[in-house]
């Protein structure tokens, strides 16, 4: 047997894990006091935002789109450039679930966006740089959005428009401290195996303020989130990732025994997925303003033009797609052994890059579904008030989204509610073993993301 020789080396070795940044991040949440703004001061400052710039939102037929086209063989929805994002059909069959085959229109965005919120140290207390961001999509155009929120199309400026702000702090690793940088998925049912890096990072330095960005607390932010539609998606799924989790505590079930039902569920369900034409996809109809559902169900794509002063471009136009109806999306709760628990559901869908992911007990469109309703929607729909721990509308992703909005809720259960032994499918969980998976890819989809955002700021508390 040879020996090889272990060679010295000069630099230094470093902690595998840093439990600093979860305390300051508590701290934060504890702090509904802001350095910069006051948090009843924000709902002035967005509307004095909005009324600085030029925004507006129209509809407008397929024909008016400028820079897009339906491809003469396949009826896809493709810009000029080949970049940004296409519509295109998807083939979806499955083993699982009330519906085994569908065919619909499907967004792909193969490339990979940058969410990235910079954080800073003012008078001892983390604060986040968060942004006055006009979206599209957003029923109220203004929401509160991360410190960068580009796809690689935006920021390496296929759209030959200006440089998006603080983008260097997210690239040269020499300007910041990353605390959190993990990729996560956007929503499967209308995105192709698309994912986002999330990022947190810490400066020391002097941050030159522009004036549609602001410096807010994670209190603060957790204090707008009981608000309807101020924080937007972006947002919610970074902060969902910020260092919070705890390795230490009790649990129904162990941090391996977790892993092992939802490595069982990954690997017990059969999902196909094939591109096909966009106008070949069945079940569905194109006119001149929009692509719907024959059954009047799901969502329709539209096409917008789009004016917004803030924004690098100017002035575009976009397909999007736009919900038939207001989505239910609810984790329920329960105290097991006196430990506050969620009951997660192993959800497939279409677009998911790994199939399956950890998604709320509830999420569905209840205008989509009959009867029966799906499993636990009637008990979050009819829940009594004094078992609503946390309501509020919240936007989806305004920039390929038209008036998605969905109700989130904490709600509180009882053992006639949910047996201690779950269903198929469903699991109960501590907020930590789940935000604690947020430190790998593709754990958990973007609707829980945004529910333990609510956690991780201290929006609701179990």
């Amino acid at each position: 047997m040879t020996t090889l020789p272990i060679g010295r080396s000069t630099a230094p070795l470093v902690a595998r894990a840093d439990d600093g940044p979860r305390h300051r991040f508590a701290r934060s949440a504890a702090a509904t006091a802001g350095a910069h703004l006051r948090t009843e001061e924000i709902a002035d400052w967005l509307e004095a935002r909005a009324a600085a710039r030029r925004f507006s939102v129209e509809r407008i037929p397929f024909a008016d789109l400028d820079g897009w086209h339906f491809e003469e063989d396949t009826g896809d929805i493709v810009h000029r450039t080949g970049r940004f994002f296409s519509v295109e059909g998807l083939r979806v069959t499955t083993d699982s679930g009330p519906f085994r085959q569908w065919e619909q229109p499907i967004i792909r965005q193969p490339e990979v966006g940058i969410l990235g919120i910079v954080v800073k140290e003012i008078d001892g207390v983390l604060h986040l740089l968060l942004q006055a961001k006009m979206e599209p999509g957003n029923r109220n155009l203004l929401q509160l959005s991360p410190t960068v929120q580009a796809t690689r199309s935006n920021y390496t400026k296929a759209h030959r428009g200006a440089d998006v702000r603080y983008l260097e702090y997210f690239v040269d690793r020499s300007r910041s401290r990353v605390l959190a940088d993990v990729l996560q998925s956007e929503h499967g049912s209308w995105f192709l195996r698309k994912s986002n890096r999330n990022m947190i990072v810490e400066v020391s330095g002097d941050v030159p303020l522009h004036p549609d960005f602001c410096w807010l607390t994670l209190g603060q932010v957790g204090e707008l989130l009981r608000r309807d539609n101020v924080v937007n998606m972006d947002t919610r799924t970074v902060l969902a990732c910020a260092p919070h989790s705890s390795p230490s505590g009790l649990a129904l079930h162990s941090d391996v025994e977790l892993l092992s039902w939802f490595t069982a569920e990954r690997s017990r369900h059969d999902v196909r997925v094939d591109r096909v034409p966009l106008k070949r996809i069945r079940g569905w109809r194109r006119g001149e303003r929009s692509i719907d559902h024959e059954e009047g169900r799901y969502f329709s794509v539209v096409a917008v033009a789009v004016e917004a002063e803030s924004r690098e471009v100017t002035g575009w136009t976009q397909p999007l797609f736009e919900p038939t109806g207001t989505g239910v999306t609810a984790f329920l709760t329960r105290t097991i052994g006196g430990v506050p628990h969620l009951l997660v559901h192993a959800r497939v869908e279409a677009g998911f890059v790994e199939k399956v992911e950890l998604g709320p007990t509830v999420q569905y469109t209840p205008s989509n579904w009959g009867h029966p309703a799906p499993p636990f929607l009637d008990l979050v729909t009819a829940a009594d008030p004094s078992r609503v721990r946390y309501e509020a509308l919240h936007s989806e992703e305004g920039g390929r989204f038209l008036n998605a909005e969905s109700r989130y809720l904490f709600v509180d259960a009882d053992e006639a509610d949910t047996p201690p032994e779950e269903p198929p499918g469903y699991l109960w969980a501590t907020a930590d073993q789940l935000t604690g998976l947020l430190s790998h890819n593709h754990y958990l989809n973007v609707q829980a993301r945004t529910l333990l955002s609510c956690l991780v700021s201290g929006a609701v508390r179990l």
